[in-house]
């Protein structure tokens, strides 16, 4: 049985731009401290902040001491400076194959569709690196410009030929939510490729993360990042987008699977107003794919929602709420669930989720 890592990461360097040629070398991410914190860096793209701050100024032992998870993971690892370590790594923790998510396109993007595609083409070209140093164990999640839908759409087909299996996706972008029409040729294109749109925890509105930032005093991540997924969970599932595209799959990364019972009551409350069949499986009738954590209670949430449409991820590379670098192996042994059900999780829900 292939053990499936269904959220992993990797850590953006200034090295991840080497791929950026040509007109789009001038838009290369460049790599600043701030004076008030020289502990964390921020990247800055054609003069503008961009993106989530790097994973900087943490220590990964002390933060896995208080969080009582696993977290460390090699810098090279993580980097993706030694592709080999990675690899190395993952036959220590009995995984077989991971999808690697970005850091950078957490928060928010560019909305100049010059920069927004140069800066997502200089990035996939970099997983597709990757990947092809990986005997396809590296696989990974490709991050369209969509800014400018004709150039998304073939960045999709380029990265489908090049190890990617799904469609990165913000649960805000910009000032589109994701059941917008504007979307409706990405969704087209990606189920054509067969590959599924994965909505990660993260948020591409400017004007959101300044009105939540401002009230939050630096802990808005919660708000602004897993409450935004499960907006759009609910938005997508009341929306014509799973009927208009009936082969298209959606997974919903590293927001936990915990708010699953209570949006799946929510929309059969609402079901003669916003039209859901109050019956059916929410997953199931969408194909919808959650990531589950091992502290999650697994039993209550299978009893509601069922076990075929929950993988499992490491969020390996980062040292936050979701990180546990164990997850694959823990989940095994926690005693929550049957061997049957680690089987779907690890293994064959990953494998319908990504098309594998």
């Amino acid at each position: 049985m292939r053990i499936i890592d269904s959220d992993a990461h990797v850590i953006e360097t200034q090295g991840t731009w080497q791929f950026m040629e040509g007109k789009d070398a001038k838009y290369r991410p460049l790599m600043t401290s701030s004076p008030a914190d020289p502990g964390k860096a921020f990247w800055i793209v054609d003069g503008e902040s961009w993106g989530i701050a790097r994973l900087g100024g943490r220590d990964y032992e002390e933060m896995s001491r208080l969080s009582g998870r696993d977290m460390n993971a090699p810098e090279e690892a993580r980097e993706m400076s030694d592709v080999g370590l990675r690899l190395k790594h993952m036959d220590e923790l009995g995984i077989d194959l991971q999808v690697l998510y970005p850091t950078i396109f957490l928060m928010n993007s560019s909305e100049k569709p010059a920069v927004d595609i140069a800066v997502c083409r200089g990035y996939n070209r970099w997983m597709a690196n990757i990947w092809a140093q990986s005997n396809n164990r590296l696989l990974w999640s490709m991050v369209p410009p969509l800014t400018s839908i004709p150039d998304a759409i073939d960045e999709m087909r380029w990265a489908k030929e090049h190890g990617a299996v799904g469609v990165f996706m913000r649960a805000v972008e910009s000032h589109r939510v994701p059941h917008d029409p504007y979307f409706y040729p990405i969704y087209e294109e990606a189920q054509r490729l067969n590959m599924p749109i994965t909505v990660h925890i993260s948020n591409a509105s400017r004007e959101m993360a300044a009105i939540i930032n401002q009230h939050m005093n630096g802990t808005a991540n919660f708000w602004l990042l897993r409450l935004n997924l499960v907006g759009a969970f609910w938005s997508l599932a009341i929306s014509q987008v799973p009927k208009l595209f009936p082969r298209l799959r959606f997974g919903f990364i590293e927001a936990t699977a915990q708010w699953l019972p209570l949006v799946a009551a929510d929309l059969k409350r609402r079901s003669p107003i916003v039209g859901t069949d109050s019956k059916s499986n929410i997953l199931e009738a969408n194909r919808f794919y959650v990531t589950c954590q091992t502290d999650d209670d697994l039993a209550y949430i299978t009893g509601i929602v069922g076990d075929d449409h929950l993988v499992i991820g490491t969020d390996y590379g980062h040292n936050d709420q979701a990180s546990e670098i164990g997850a694959l192996k823990n989940l095994r042994t926690g005693g929550k669930i049957s061997e049957a059900q680690y089987a779907k999780i690890a293994n064959s829900n990953a494998a319908a989720l990504y098309g594998l």
